[in-house]
């Protein structure tokens, strides 16, 4: 008889478990969390791709505020980076001006299977705005159709009740040394 207990609670674990596995099927920035006003490093990972069909492009979208970006190479995939001229320039910190900023990044390449993941590197500075978060529009294109991760939470919206969410960054205040 307890067998048949233990039976029916890893069952009822692996349900919830499987349940819950749509919420981590998004395409997400890992880590998500960063000290505002300093370097960062993260990943896009795209879990899989649209329905069952391969992913053969990942195009994110940099937020305002973003001004130093650099994508990582990937082998198999070709970057390319579209640039935006700021509304005012602004001063670098090394004695230099900034006039643009990097727009969109895209990898399109391939293709990665639905039954894979993979991660597109990122390492940006972080603008100096403590507690807010940064969003990054991403378009999934695959072999056949495509993921517009591109919904951000309104109001009381939350994040994960969201059908194609936005993947984001928190900032936070750094610890002081």
């Amino acid at each position: 008889m307890k067998f048949r207990s233990y039976g029916a609670a890893v069952a009822a674990a692996l349900g919830a478990l499987l349940g819950a596995a749509p919420a981590c099927a998004h395409v997400t920035l890992n880590p998500n969390e960063g000290v505002a006003d300093k370097y960062f490093r993260t990943a896009l990972r795209v879990s899989h791709g649209c329905k069952t069909s391969p992913t053969v492009a990942v195009r994110i979208k940099m937020p305002d505020g973003v001004l130093s970006v650099k994508p990582q190479s990937k082998h198999g995939w070709a970057v390319t980076i579209t640039r935006r001229p700021l509304p005012t320039p602004v001063r670098s910190g090394h004695g230099t001006m900034i006039f643009d900023q990097v727009d969109v990044i895209e990898w399109r390449g391939g293709p990665l299977a639905d039954t894979h993941f993979d991660e597109f590197g990122l390492v940006m500075k972080l603008p100096a705005a403590p507690n807010a978060t940064l969003w990054f529009p991403t378009v999934q294109e695959c072999q056949e159709g495509k993921n517009q991760w591109v919904e951000i939470p309104a109001g009381e919206q939350k994040w994960q009740d969201l059908k194609e969410p936005a993947p984001f960054v928190r900032l936070r205040k750094g610890s002081v040394q």
